[in-house]
């Protein structure tokens, strides 16, 4: 057969390959339209071939049962929540109720966050119902939620530290003894998207110095405050004995300031300088001054009252500063966490406030060093979030808040342990619930289709023509297979005809 003749049968053949082709890969879901479109393109010779019906999308839009980010959950039935009939219920009811109040007062959009407004719901049933024993508590919060095991992706349990509000002696002027100031605000500190003048600046993002109306540059870190950038402009709310205990005020985010005459003010976190927070212990135990086995806030107090100018260069090693404001509670009344109300001891946490809604109900169970060092004190509490922290990063990342006073800072000090997550989570969303309404996956092709289509990878180390077996077929996603290439056809070689000489111009 002449060469002209058999390219002629192939065209043809692969033709007809080609549009068999193209309607067998819109079953297996490759797309009909753009294996017609990429044909034709190659084709445009050929006849139009009638286009395939639009075919409904297999998954309809429909929103997750619910979406924590870098997080994984587990649906857990009440029984299987370990130490969940020994807490005290009605304790963590008060504090749910508490939570409750704010709650019940928001208008507006809800928060873009997994949990949005549905603590709604649970709440308007709380503030109807006065519960007054255990029994009825514990029915409320299985009723109106289910319980969800949740950790970071790829972890198994949360982490836990403790927190606490310090009481610390002080004066209201400076002297010999109190010279380490305790400031407020500056007027110069700026953060995008706020007024100046904003209650509770936020703990997280970049923090600017405000040079005249329009220069923005980063605020003084901590060495820079500490050598007295913002000294002698009536920022100083009172003196302290050592920078040591400003220092862990900061840290705790609150303080109680005692003075000579017998009076006290009470503050709060207001803003931060824009530094991230670098943990002073962490850096102990990089350096081998304290081992990770025995850190703790008093281990790190002892230390710096041992090494003064050690504790100054460690102190700078954290460039974060906070700055406080003056709250009006008494002396009977805790501290005030980030959803705006008193925290309670031993049943507020601070969570990362970027993934949950305050007042959310978290379960944790482990076992936690309460009773002394060294002890495994059993813990099983239903706690609520109702503050967060620069350093709580996480889906199951908590702070426990253990009250005023050196007794709480001794317990709290030495908690930086692993503990099970179960948050509660409300009816309105179950995922249990919501994941049965969504739509299975498509039904697998075939085996006509999948013969005709086999999607293999083939063998890194082997020749083309060695490719994997049967058994070692792996189903791959790939493009739209291309045509056959064309066969090479060698030209066939014609008597070359003498060449006139040419000029070096024209060659």
């Amino acid at each position: 057969m002449a060469p002209e003749a058999r390219i002629k049968v192939f065209l043809k053949t692969s033709a007809t390959a080609l549009c068999a082709g193209a309607v067998a890969l819109s079953s297996f879901s490759l797309g009909a339209e753009a294996a017609r479109r990429h044909y034709r393109s190659h084709h445009h010779h050929l006849p139009e071939l009638p286009a395939a019906p639009p075919r409904a999308l297999p998954y309809p839009q429909l929103p997750l049962p619910l979406e924590i980010p870098g997080a994984q959950y587990l649906p857990l039935a009440w029984a299987d929540v370990k130490g969940w009939g020994d807490d005290n219920h009605l304790a963590a009811y008060k504090t749910f109720r508490a939570s409750c109040r704010p709650i019940n007062a928001q208008t507006g959009a809800p928060e873009p966050k997994a949990l949005g407004a549905s603590l709604g719901e649970p709440c308007r049933v709380a503030k109807s119902l006065e519960l007054t024993d255990d029994a009825r508590a514990k029915t409320f919060f299985e009723e109106n939620f289910a319980a969800l095991r949740i950790s970071r992706l790829g972890e198994p349990d949360g982490f836990v530290t403790g927190y606490y509000e310090p009481v610390l002696e002080g004066s209201r002027t400076q002297t010999d003894v109190y010279n380490v100031p305790v400031y407020r605000r500056p007027s110069n500190l700026f953060v995008r998207g706020y007024k100046q003048d904003s209650v509770s600046l936020p703990n997280k993002g970049p923090v600017y110095r405000k040079i005249g109306r329009r220069k923005l540059v980063p605020y003084y870190d901590r060495a820079e405050i500490e050598d007295g950038k913002i000294a002698g402009r009536g920022l100083e709310i009172a003196w302290l004995k050592d920078p040591t205990d400003l220092l862990f005020a900061q840290i705790q985010g609150s303080a109680r300031i005692k003075f000579d005459d017998g009076g006290t003010v009470r503050l709060n976190y207001d803003a931060y300088n824009g530094y991230p927070y670098t943990a002073v212990g962490r850096i102990l135990i990089e350096r081998g001054i304290i081992p990770k086995e025995e850190m703790s806030m008093q281990k790190i107090r002892e230390w710096m009252a041992q090494t003064p100018d050690g504790a100054k260069e460690l102190r700078r090693q954290n460039r974060s500063y906070i700055f406080f404001r003056e709250v009006n509670l008494s002396d009977k009344e805790e501290a005030v966490g980030a959803q705006g109300i008193p925290l309670t001891a031993g049943r507020s946490i601070a969570v990362d406030k970027s993934l949950h809604v305050y007042g959310t109900p978290f379960f944790i169970e482990g076992e936690l060093p309460i009773d002394s060092e060294r002890a495994k004190t059993p813990f099983h509490r239903l706690m609520i979030a109702q503050d967060t922290g620069s350093a709580i990063i996480g889906p199951a990342r908590a702070d426990l808040y253990f009250g005023a006073g050196q007794d709480a800072g001794r317990v709290s000090g030495r908690l930086r342990h692993a503990m099970h997550f179960v948050m509660l989570v409300p009816k309105s969303l179950d995922p249990t619930t919501r994941g049965a309404r969504l739509p299975v996956p498509d039904p697998r092709p075939s085996e006509k289709i999948a013969k005709l289509f086999p999607q293999t990878e083939p063998a890194k180390d082997k020749p083309p023509a060695e490719l994997q077996s049967k058994s070692e077929t792996v189903a791959v996603a790939g493009p739209v297979p291309l045509p056959v290439p064309r066969p090479v056809i060698e030209p066939v070689q014609e008597p070359r005809r003498p060449v006139k000489n040419r000029s070096h111009r024209q060659q």
